[in-house]
């Protein structure tokens, strides 16, 4: 991964063979960030992404493999416990144009990933909620 930061805004290349996650871990503790919006696009080969029941309180994980375009990923960098957390979802299509996604739970880079990390001043801190069964924003 290579990315450069212009002013409270960090562009990303995350590179073949990278894991996601792993990356956006790596970007936030080198540069000390507490609070961002991520947005990014790119190519995925093998990735799991999952669904969460709100009956069971569990979630379901899916894992594909293949060419797949990252129609989107967004999500959050924010604290738990005033340690680094991330909560990101991802879609991605096929070769045919159908599209799969959820709660990102890995995903390995094929090609290339082009990522903006937007840091937001503050701290937001998630705390779990029994009641729903996530880790949930604490204000």
């Amino acid at each position: 991964m290579e990315y450069r930061k212009f002013g409270s805004t960090y562009i990303a290349r995350i590179d073949k063979n990278e894991e996601i996650l792993e990356q956006v871990k790596v970007l936030a503790l080198q540069e000390d960030i507490k609070l961002a919006s991520v947005q990014a696009l790119g190519a995925v080969n093998d990735f799991t992404v999952g669904v969460f029941d709100t009956e069971k309180k569990e979630y379901h994980a899916n894992h594909f493999q293949g060419s797949y375009e990252i129609v989107s990923l967004t999500g959050t960098i924010n604290t738990m416990e005033g340690e680094f957390y991330t909560h990101l979802h991802m879609s991605a299509g096929d070769s045919q144009g159908h599209v799969v996604g959820g709660h990102l739970n890995r995903a390995n880079v094929s090609a290339t990933c082009e990522m903006v990390v937007t840091e937001i001043p503050g701290t937001v801190d998630r705390a779990f909620s029994g009641e729903i069964g996530l880790n949930l924003f604490q204000f």
